[in-house]
């Protein structure tokens, strides 16, 4: 089994980078889909965030309006961090016990995991490698605001909230540029996915 972290900054194309891969035989555990899991009504971690933030933050359905919880922790560092301390130690429990299931009946799996905090919070040593999914500051800026809707300081205050990806580059053992064309992503993922057999094989 080859443990394999995909990270990237925001807006970079991770989801589109993982479904390829996914297509070519990986298998994928989410981190932003276990958030969502973990934060549904009831549970342990969205009673955490409720005491701590208030109800204003739910929607009527008693979901988390991630939108407008964003705009309060994008805010203030401090606030982002307790809420970081809330959800993370969850995820991360959650994210390795589907990747020990997983392995347990596909011993050859390259398993996924899309993390895309990985490192801001300090979890290289989690994995066999780090890919990094990587399109220039510029690029992400403009996807935030024309895609997500976001205001200009709305996308500022996301991008700064996050470590810079060309240091995210330097740190990442492969990388896959997203802001061409779909056909040269399509082309670094067929190499991507050589080298992650490879890899596979040399560690078993």
């Amino acid at each position: 089994m080859l443990n394999v972290g995909l990270t990237g900054g925001i807006a970079s194309g991770k989801s589109t980078v993982a479904r390829l891969l996914v297509e070519k035989g990986a298998f994928l555990v989410d981190a932003d889909a276990l958030v969502r899991e973990l934060e549904a009504p009831g549970t342990e971690v969205w009673e955490a965030i409720v005491a701590h933030f208030g109800a204003e933050i739910l929607k009527e359905d008693r979901t988390i309006d991630r939108r407008r919880l964003g705009a309060i922790v994008f805010a203030d560092a401090r606030a982002r961090k307790i809420l970081n301390r809330m959800v993370h130690p969850a995820v991360h429990e959650e994210r390795r016990r589907r990747i020990a299931t997983i392995a347990a009946v596909h011993p050859q799996a390259i398993i996924l995991s899309d993390v895309p905090l990985l490192f801001e919070t300090g979890m290289q040593s989690d994995f066999d490698l780090i890919l990094l999914v990587y399109v220039p500051l510029a690029v992400q800026r403009e996807r935030l605001v024309s895609r997500n809707g976001f205001s200009c300081e709305e996308a500022e205050a996301r991008l700064t909230s996050q470590m810079p990806i060309t240091t995210k580059v330097t740190l990442a053992d492969l990388v896959i540029r997203n802001d061409g064309g779909f056909s040269e992503t399509e082309r670094q993922i067929g190499a991507v996915w050589a080298e992650l057999l490879k890899r596979e094989r040399e560690k078993g």
